[in-house]
């Protein structure tokens, strides 16, 4: 839990804002790890639509950061987002003739659907109520039923979870629990591991991306320390990790939509404890600046949550010569696409 001021402080999250209100108790399931060769199979076997992504150094990036910032856009794909590789690659094994469903707060819904579309499976994604409007369309339009239900993207899984309980043709899959998700992340490792940076930052949402990027990393590039990254109004991933098992949140409060996490999942909080060397918190503050600044240099327009580890980087300064992180996703809000474009 080392970062270049000392420890990092996870105890500095004002507590009228997301503290801790019960611990789950539930023990995190070690036997359920990552395998190396399914991410290399995935790495050859997911539509190609979602391999490759662009890679590199910006000049104008880094003379900005003062950092030499290696990125890797995954936002330039059908779902503008890297849940689709994740998606592909789960949807790609599924048994024929089941209905998928899955929760989502709109990223891992489209991706869903864009595999289902791909693969011949129905998918329904439960969805909160007040999910991006954008996300919701984009599911839709991708040929998923969307049900829209809950305060919180917890509170719609709940809602999919029952839902599934009373109908046998249907299969719940849930982002951070099953490893082919986690997998399928993973193959963004392999594209990495040849830059061989000192730190790299990535979004902490459900924890299918640390968990099968850091999978890949520990084995092929182990000098690199793995960096989470979480919104300080949603910190429940965050204080798992320092604990050790799944500590829930009575609230995930931000604009990063995509990692505003209230319940963390057991089988994750397992693989971040493997996989992860560190985690950072950002504050919403800290996001505008980062959105702004990858606008300016990269001509690139983010959601909240793919840019939150430019947003480390400019808060916390993290040890390393070579730095390098994921913009994991562009599905931004009517109201933020306002401000962006401004």
């Amino acid at each position: 839990m080392r970062t270049q001021q000392g420890v990092t402080d996870l105890d500095g999250i004002p507590h009228n804002h997301a503290s801790i209100v019960y611990d789950t108790h539930m023990s995190v399931d070690t036997a359920n790890d990552l395998s190396l060769a399914r991410i290399e199979q995935a790495s050859r076997l997911i539509d190609p639509v979602f391999r490759n992504s662009p890679q590199f150094r910006d000049l104008t990036l880094s003379r900005r950061l003062g950092r030499d910032l290696l990125v890797k856009v995954e936002s330039v794909n059908p779902v503008r987002s890297f849940k689709g590789r994740g998606a592909d690659f789960c949807v790609s094994q599924l048994p024929a003739g089941r209905r998928v469903v899955c929760a989502s707060a709109g990223n891992f819904g489209q991706a869903m659907a864009y595999a289902g579309r791909t693969h011949g499976v129905p998918v329904t994604v439960f969805a909160a109520t007040d999910a991006n409007p954008n996300k919701v369309a984009r599911m839709r339009t991708l040929g998923a039923e969307v049900v829209l239900t809950g305060h919180d993207f917890d509170a719609a899984k709940a809602a999919a979870r029952e839902h599934v309980a009373t109908r046998p043709e249907s299969l719940f899959v849930e982002d951070g629990e099953d490893p082919r998700i986690a997998e399928g992340a993973g193959t963004i490792g392999v594209e990495l591991a040849a830059e061989a940076p000192d730190a790299l930052l990535l979004p902490v949402g459900n924890g299918a991306l640390v968990g099968g990027v850091g999978r890949w990393l520990k084995a092929h590039s182990p000098a690199t320390r793995i960096i989470g990254v979480c919104a300080e109004g949603a910190p429940a991933m965050a204080h798992s990790w320092r604990a050790g098992r799944p500590v829930a949140t009575d609230r995930a409060e931000t604009m990063a939509d995509g990692i505003a996490v209230r319940v963390p999942v057991p089988v994750a909080v397992g693989w971040m404890g493997r996989y992860m060397d560190d985690m950072l918190l950002v504050g919403e503050e800290d996001i505008p600046p980062a959105l702004e600044l990858v606008r300016d240099t990269l001509g690139l327009l983010l959601e909240p949550a793919g840019a939150v580890g430019v947003a480390a980087v400019l808060r916390h300064n993290p040890e390393g010569k070579k730095l390098a992180t994921v913009l994991t996703g562009g599905n931004f809000s009517p109201e933020l696409l306002r401000r962006l474009a401004g």
